[in-house]
């Protein structure tokens, strides 16, 4: 993946010593478009779903993903295949991806009464309201379990996470969404220029393997924490989510709404807890001197 999502330019590099002719590496930045194949054996039908801006890389990850966190399909005995179109489009092919359903498996389109475009900076533009994102799943029932991090464990999170972002580390430009144990251990990472998208390749990943729902994980969020990434984790059932940057309003919402844990600017070793506190253990509570 790393080969595909670094692209080599030239540049002039302006210093107090005068100016150089260097290179750069760049995190690559292509659109996507998902296709949805679906229908009876013997009347498939194919739908443009959406195209989002991405880096290449784990697209079909990408793809289920965001499938399932749009609430398009339910889990991943829905998807036959999903793969690049090589055969319909001779164009881009590698721009394109086709997830295929099993015959019989009826897609939710009800919420995709817009065209999907979605810009590597915005998840959820040209919605029709809040209430078109909200969409059911069946693992959000899991939020209630009673998983618990410790304060420490969770503040040595965000430099395994750094360690572990190989095309960051050459480009300095992606996001990243990782996938821990409540004891600190790192399973999934992915990586995007867009924040959702990462998350929904890390999801895209855990789904393809039979992993959902995520009740017993901790979630951390290399930027900050927006609505539409919180939904995402609700879908998957994540239950603790910690972002290095601030959490939106809406996403605090969210999360008190979904009893989710909600952790905010972790890094230099502090962190602030908007809702669910119970599940971070071992903080030490000072009550101020009135």
């Amino acid at each position: 993946m790393i080969a595909e999502s670094i692209a080599i330019l030239p540049i002039i590099k302006v210093n107090s010593q005068g100016s150089f002719a260097q290179t750069d590496m760049l995190a690559a930045e292509e659109p996507l478009e998902i296709r949805l194949e679906y229908g009876e054996t013997e009347n498939r039908q194919t739908q443009n779903v959406s195209v989002t801006m991405r880096t290449p890389g784990n697209d079909a990850e990408l793809a289920t993903g965001f499938l399932f966190t749009e609430g398009i399909i339910k889990n991943s005995t829905d998807v036959a295949e999903a793969s690049h179109c090589f055969i319909a489009c001779a164009e881009n092919k590698e721009n394109v991806i086709q997830v295929s359903l099993k015959p019989g498996i009826v897609p939710n389109l009800r919420n995709s009464e817009r065209n999907f475009y979605t810009t590597s900076s915005c998840g959820v533009c040209g919605k029709g309201s809040i209430n078109a994102i909200r969409t059911v799943s069946e693992h959000s029932s899991f939020i209630e379990n009673n998983n618990s991090i410790d304060a420490q464990t969770l503040i040595s999170l965000p430099q395994i996470l750094e360690n572990s972002q190989e095309v960051f580390a050459d480009t300095g430009g992606l996001h990243a969404s990782a996938l821990f144990t409540t004891d600190g251990q790192l399973l999934i990472v992915r990586e995007d220029v867009g924040r959702h998208n990462a998350l929904d390749k890390l999801i895209g990943a855990a789904l393809t393997n039979n992993q959902l729902p995520l009740n017993n994980r901790v979630l951390l969020l290399s930027g900050r924490a927006s609505f539409e990434l919180v939904q995402k984790a609700v879908m998957a059932g994540i239950n603790i989510i910690a972002a290095v940057g601030a959490p939106s309003t809406l996403a605090v919402q969210l999360a008190e709404e979904f009893n989710v844990t909600l952790v905010g600017f972790l890094r230099n070793q502090r962190f602030n807890i908007y809702t669910a506190a119970h599940r971070i253990t071992n903080t030490i509570q000072n009550t101020p001197e009135l």
